[in-house]
């Protein structure tokens, strides 16, 4: 997303465990995955701007992740089905200055059947994704309604992120100016 509003970027992965601490709520799990990736990778490019983000999704105040399997996708889903989630981002930037946020957006999932269940878990969509579905893939045609930020559903806030390099005077952010404000 970034680079299509002009960014030139350079993904690399933060490799470090993303395991809930017990009893940890949604938005603070984002906001402390997020900014230790930053800093993880700050670490090892001092010289650099970097952008951290996870994503999660919740209901019932329960974090779901990525599945494991596709039993623990289908089980995600039922949880998901007819009811309206959360998709909370958290994202850091770190370089001469640090910037940390997080961003909500509901989510409104029609019911879904069995067989709908089966057929996306065979897909294998849902893998490596939070909730266990992708709102810009097969999985758009289970969603009823999105409030907020449907990029952050994807998985990064694009107007929340723009504003927020711009407010750090990160450079490129000035290339998508007039995009997000």
């Amino acid at each position: 997303m970034l680079e299509r509003v002009g960014m030139t970027l350079e993904v690399v992965p933060a490799e470090l465990d993303e395991t809930p601490h017990p009893n940890e709520a949604p938005e603070p799990y984002v906001a402390r995955i997020s900014a230790a990736k930053a800093a993880a990778i700050a670490a090892r490019f001092p010289d650099r701007w970097v952008l951290a983000a996870d994503t999660t999704v919740t209901i019932d105040g329960a974090i779901l992740g990525k599945a494991g399997d596709g039993a623990e996708a289908a089980t995600m889903l039922r949880q998901l089905s007819g009811r309206t989630h959360h998709v909370i981002t958290g994202f850091a930037i770190h370089g001469p200055r640090v910037h940390l946020a997080t961003v909500t957006s509901d989510v409104d999932v029609i019911a879904l059947d069995p067989a709908m269940i089966a057929d996306y878990v065979a897909s294998n969509e849902w893998r490596g994704k939070a909730g266990a579905y992708a709102i810009q893939g097969i999985a758009a045609a289970f969603i009823r309604g999105v409030r907020g930020s449907v990029t952050n559903i994807i998985g990064l806030p694009l107007v929340e992120v723009l504003a927020a390099l711009r407010l750090v005077g990160a450079p490129g952010a000035q290339l998508a100016r007039g995009l997000a404000s």
